[in-house]
């Protein structure tokens, strides 16, 4: 059985997406990283760090959304949402999936707490650096990785959306926007957000 570690409206929503594309029977394990005074100490058996995502396939437990992402498509290569070894897209893949959480999650998340950039002792470069990465890439190809959606494009498309809608911090290029319309029109995308929204609503996270 695959669990995933869920709570509704975080980094993990990103991972719902993922599961409805592979399009396996999956269970979630509502997990309330929002609760007062935080999440039981035995949580730390299946993520250190008292966060999501994370999941459990069969005994197997994997974090961090990268690691997610490469273990449930090697797993599921029936999907097509990876390119294999030796597929001149696998580079592109591999790069964007670490850069997500590596670099544009950090620098993100930097940039919502006041700081740009913190000096070359750290391991990520500034926020005009990363949303002009993303503006070069995403104005030469219709994917984060070349010419087919993968898992990397819910990863990248998932942040950019947090970036622009929820922190309202990511400019709403061209490039970006355009992207997010055509990978939010996949069934997958629709039917996890429809998910991840009935689970907010149920937390009490939905307003009215």
């Amino acid at each position: 059985m695959l669990t995933l570690y869920h709570a509704p409206w975080s980094r993990s929503s990103a991972m719902l997406w993922l599961l409805e594309e592979l399009g396996q029977p999956y269970e979630i394990a509502l997990t309330d990283i929002r609760m007062q005074g935080g999440l039981p100490e035995s949580y730390r058996a299946i993520q250190p760090n008292k966060k999501v995502p994370a999941i459990d396939h069969d005994g197997t437990i994997v974090t961090e959304r990268a690691a997610i992402s490469i273990y449930l498509c090697e797993q599921f290569p029936q999907a097509g949402l990876a390119p294999a070894v030796g597929d001149p897209d696998r580079a592109a893949y591999l790069t964007w999936l670490v850069y997500a959480d590596s670099v544009f999650d950090p620098v993100l998340a930097a940039k919502a707490h006041g700081t740009d950039y913190m000096g070359s002792g750290y391991s990520y470069g500034s926020f005009a650096e990363m949303t002009a990465h993303l503006d070069r890439t995403l104005s030469a190809r219709p994917y984060i990785a070349g010419d087919r959606f993968t898992a990397a494009d819910v990863q990248i498309a998932s942040g950019i959306h947090y970036g622009i809608q929820v922190l309202k911090i990511l400019p709403e290029t061209s490039p970006l926007t355009t992207y997010l319309a055509r990978v939010f029109a996949r069934p997958a995308y629709k039917t996890s957000s429809g998910k991840d929204f009935d689970m907010a609503k149920a937390a009490g996270m939905v307003p009215g």
